[in-house]
């Protein structure tokens, strides 16, 4: 299971020139499925990708007293990769000073932030992020539903204000094989403690999804193929410019 994982994200670091020579990425683990398979990934692709480079995992505590730090570590430990964690109070800021309704889209740009920040101060060029298929179609549909704009998540973009590369190696990987290779590894996936988990726009546009899907097979293989002929951000394949 964990080869088909690999086979996609190698394909989608070579699509799209993701990681060179010399690269020392940071890569962002929330402790969720898909951060720790990323993690997984890139760890083993190390060993034979042509490109030499570092990973270090970062984690941004977000402040939620129940989130499992034990576990996290236990997680690291077991891989032998370097990590950091970074300590914040947006948990506080975004629920307790602004009483955000909507808490998410603050929440993901405070966690970004820091976790930018902390690549910089640990020598990072590129920052990874654990958005898979799903994330990329889900997104599209987000920003047309509720944006009015046909947008969705770059598969890899320069951020000049933080001088960091952001990159998604997971863009080809379905959740259900991420789903599959998690259980196969026996990863266990860390809960964040956010009180708005399962009550967010991402899951109301998952159910549409999923129920949209049920009548047409082909539903999201329709969508993602859309958005790879569209050129909107950065979606072009590299290799042939």
């Amino acid at each position: 299971m964990l080869q088909k994982v690999l086979s996609r994200v190698r394909k989608a670091i070579t699509d799209y020139n993701m990681i060179s020579d010399g690269d020392r990425i940071a890569v962002g683990v929330s402790g969720g499925k898909d951060s720790q398979l990323l993690l997984v990934a890139l760890n083993e692709l190390r060993k034979f990708l042509p490109a030499r480079f570092d990973i270090i995992a970062i984690t941004v505590s977000l402040g939620f007293e129940s989130f499992d730090v034990g576990r996290l570590l236990k997680f690291y430990n077991s891989l032998d990769v370097d990590y950091h964690i970074e300590d914040t109070n947006i948990s506080r800021v975004v629920f307790d000073v602004r009483k955000e309704k909507n808490p998410c889209s603050l929440c993901s740009n405070m966690k970004r932030g820091a976790l930018y920040q902390a690549a910089k101060a640990l020598g990072c060029n590129k920052a990874a992020f654990a958005h898979h298929m799903d994330d990329v179609i889900e997104t599209l549909i987000m920003s047309l539903i509720y944006e009015g704009r046909i947008h969705t998540f770059s598969p890899v973009t320069y951020l000049d204000r933080r001088d960091i590369t952001l990159i998604r190696p997971m863009i080809y990987t379905e959740e259900k094989l991420v789903r599959a290779c998690v259980k196969t590894l026996g990863l266990e996936p860390i809960n964040s403690g956010c009180p708005a988990d399962g009550n967010t726009k991402r899951h109301k546009v998952k159910d549409l999804i999923y129920e949209l899907s049920r009548e047409n097979r082909h539903l999201k293989a329709n969508l993602f193929g859309a958005i790879q002929r569209s050129n909107i951000n950065g979606w072009k394949i590299q290799k042939d410019l």
